[in-house]
């Protein structure tokens, strides 16, 4: 019966089992997550095509409003020119016709226009959107005159503000008199230029400040130069600018953004934050349950050790209490005997294979408690546990010691080592199926005495040289497969050394070594 034979198959059975649900979980988790990518893509794409409408109806805007300035400022002159004709001396008794440029200054219903003479002192003003009454209320206990200086004054401070934007005219009315003429945007200017800076601010926010958008870069594809981008300033300078666009080319692929003015655009974008840790989860949460699992079965693995230690100890020790009533009856029946006409070397045998029981009995004892080491020559345990074993194998097999001259002190329990030896012999012999050469070769090191076993059987292959010292593992037909896992145990953890294969070859025969600590 091979039982770990058996919990290797099961081990493998259950490992196969748990892969292929982690290989279904991570195909079902990648599904989402392409899906979640297709959707952000899909909503990237969109996005694109709003920032298209806006910048073409922002540029569109924009245009109107130069238009509509370029308009006024030809509608300004046309009405100084017309002011200029009323201005023009008419010689002898003629009488002027003042009907169209009189038609033309009363046709300025919207532009405000503000008059000052060379003294710095105002003629005139139109379509403004204050007088004195607003000043009132500002100051509502100035007297009259007052109220008029402080309005005139306000329409030459605004002259000033004017004169920024928008460049004065100054013509001559009669000889010696000039006059100069401030203007300033309509109200329809006015309000459409607020209206082209709110959607300035609106196609900026939409890509620059919007947190929740992905990251990305429009560049003009022509001039290659960057429009916008709402990624971190380190990345877009002029030093990481074209590291930063191959990075995001290789991840998806950009988007041409063409406006009406045969512009061309490019709009690289990144995956979200939010998607690169989704994609990375399904990882990350096998390996927290990995971590788990792992931690469980090492946790229930040492119970279950424990356990087993505590049945194996308890066994051993009933065990040793039943060995000892039928061996005190074979002690007195062998000295019955020595009173008997009975052949001396068949007691004396009798009384070795007694003293054996006691020995096993004693080993049996010691399970599950501390032994007792003490320093002694372990050269003279191996040959005590050689002699016994000599006439109790066939003659068919050898058997020889190769020993050191000298004493070889180690720290070790006898009774526990010879049981040790005893079953790598009784294995090696069965192995050789009766018949073949046992070799027990003792040499050290400065830190190991090693104990070197050859046999001539059978051989083991390469994936069994650890696999024979586990609990179960057995190449016999009947056989619990505990021998050699008692030996790994006794000389582990008890003689803190170590039990391995040294060598092997099937069909040539195996070299066991145990190694202990000097």
């Amino acid at each position: 019966m091979n039982l770990y034979s058996n919990k290797q198959k099961w081990k493998l059975v259950l490992l196969g089992i748990a892969l292929i649900m982690v290989a279904v979980s991570l195909w079902v988790s990648n599904s989402v997550v392409q899906r979640v990518s297709d959707r952000e893509r899909l909503r990237v794409k969109q996005w694109a095509d709003a920032i298209k409408k806006k910048a073409e109806l922002v540029e569109f805007t924009d245009r109107a409003f130069n238009q509509l300035r370029e308009y006024e400022r030809k509608k300004i002159q046309l009405y100084l020119d017309a002011t200029r004709e009323v201005s023009k001396p008419i010689p002898g008794d003629a009488m002027p016709d003042y009907d169209f440029p009189l038609s033309i200054i009363d046709d300025n219903k919207d532009i405000p226009v503000i008059l000052v003479d060379d003294q710095n002192v105002v003629s005139g003003h139109i379509n403004l959107d204050f007088d004195t009454a607003d000043i009132r209320k500002v100051y509502p206990n100035v007297k009259s005159p007052q109220l008029v200086k402080l309005f005139e004054d306000s329409l030459l401070k605004l002259t000033k503000a004017w004169n920024v934007n928008h460049q004065a005219f100054t013509i001559e009315v009669v000889e010696g008199l000039s006059m100069t003429y401030y203007y300033n945007d309509s109200w329809r200017t006015v309000q459409l230029e607020r209206e082209r800076d709110s959607l300035i601010g609106a196609f900026n926010k939409e890509l620059i400040t919007d947190s929740r958008l992905v990251p990305v870069l429009l560049m003009q594809k022509e001039s290659d130069s960057l429009i916008a981008s709402n990624m971190s300033h380190k990345l877009i300078d002029s030093a990481h600018l074209k590291a930063t666009i191959q990075q995001l080319g290789f991840i998806n692929e950009p988007l041409l953004i063409r406006f009406d003015e045969g512009k061309t655009n490019l709009l690289y974008y990144d995956d979200s934050e939010e998607l690169k840790q989704l994609q990375y989860y399904p990882y990350i949460q096998f390996l927290i349950i990995g971590l788990f699992i792992l931690i469980g079965y090492l946790l229930f693995n040492t119970f279950r050790k424990a356990e087993q230690n505590q049945v194996w100890a308890g066994m051993a020790k009933e065990t040793a209490h039943q060995l000892g009533t039928p061996l005190s009856s074979l002690m007195a029946w062998i000295q019955l005997l020595e009173t008997q006409d009975v052949d001396q070397s068949i007691i004396a045998e009798m009384q070795k294979d007694i003293e054996r029981l006691d020995t096993v009995s004693q080993r049996f004892s010691k399970i599950g408690s501390d032994a007792q080491l003490k320093p002694s020559d372990v050269q003279e345990t191996i040959q005590r546990v050689m002699n016994y074993l000599r006439p109790r194998i066939s003659n068919k097999v050898s058997m020889d010691v190769i020993l050191q001259p000298s004493e070889v002190v180690v720290n070790h329990n006898p009774p526990l080592l010879e049981w040790v030896m005893e079953n790598i012999i009784k294995n090696a012999v069965d192995s050789m199926e009766s018949t073949g050469a046992i070799t027990v070769d003792v040499h050290t090191t400065p830190e190991w005495a090693h104990i070197d076993i050859t046999d001539t059987g059978k051989g083991l292959h390469p994936k069994q040289f650890k696999t024979i010292f586990q609990p179960g593992y057995t190449t016999k037909k009947r056989g619990w497969g505990l021998g050699l896992s008692l030996v790994r145990r006794i000389v582990r953890e008890y003689h803190k050394g170590k039990v391995f294969v040294l060598r092997s070859e099937p069909g040539k025969g195996t070299t066991f070594r145990i190694s202990l600590p000097l």
